[in-house]
């Protein structure tokens, strides 16, 4: 049900299972879970295989849930999303078609969102008493802001690519979203997981920019060489 392909920088991961919008029971979570933390490339590429980019948590699955049963799904999901949040790879969701519900969330938690004019985007569960629970009241209110967050999750409903660019739930709107990817990979592997630290640390702003200076320090010296060729 996922998929792993590529090799060098890029990993490519895709969720396979066209027939039912790629939506995720346990064991895709899992193996989702195993394909981002084996990984040793420096960019993660996340794709839904067929017209979907991912449903979200698959609905049989959620309706076979007690009460003990529906906190363990949702703790599995948050897992998931903070493994790609916290990957040392820089994640990339390539979204074509329906980002709904669980699909979203895992494509907040990536660090790069790239959507083309079909993809569509929605939080649907609060429209049947649910709402979701893979850590995404957590990170949509801090990437599209605690205004956009509550109309767009509470009213459920969905929004095509241009508005999703507009609110930032993506920040790339491209017809190959592959594109994007390209661009990024060719980049120094071991400059990428140091900037995406960086840029993900929440820290108070003197730790961050200490340690800002302190892996500074360290690409200096191991890509001197570089900077010599820049500058010639």
């Amino acid at each position: 049900m996922i998929d792993i392909d590529g090799g060098g920088s890029v990993r490519i991961v895709t969720i396979e299972r066209p027939a039912r919008r790629n939506a995720l029971t346990v064991d895709a979570l899992e193996s989702l879970e195993a394909a981002v933390a084996e990984s040793e490339a420096p960019v993660i590429a996340l794709r839904g295989a067929g017209p979907a980019f991912c449903a979200g948590a698959d609905l049989e699955t959620v309706a076979d849930l007690d009460r003990d049963g529906a906190e363990e799904f949702a703790r599995l999901g948050q897992r998931v999303a903070r493994t790609i949040e916290e990957s040392s790879a820089v994640v990339v969701a390539e979204i074509d078609g329906p980002a709904r519900g669980g699909g979203l969330e895992l494509a907040l938690a990536c660090d790069v969102r790239v959507g083309t004019p079909d993809s569509t985007y929605g939080e649907p569960g609060v429209t049947f008493g649910l709402f979701g629970a893979w850590g995404g009241t957590v990170r949509l209110p801090r990437i599209v802001g605690e205004g956009d967050a509550l109309e767009f999750a509470c009213s459920g409903r969905v929004v095509d690519a241009e508005e999703a660019l507009r609110m930032g739930l993506i920040s790339r709107l491209e017809d190959d979203p592959r594109t994007v990817t390209e661009e990024i990979a060719p980049n120094a592997a071991d400059a990428l997981p140091v900037l995406k630290r960086r840029l993900r640390d929440d820290r108070d702003r003197e730790t961050q920019e200490r340690l800002e200076a302190d892996a500074f320090g360290d690409l200096i010296v191991s890509h001197a060489a570089d900077l010599d060729a820049v500058l010639d």
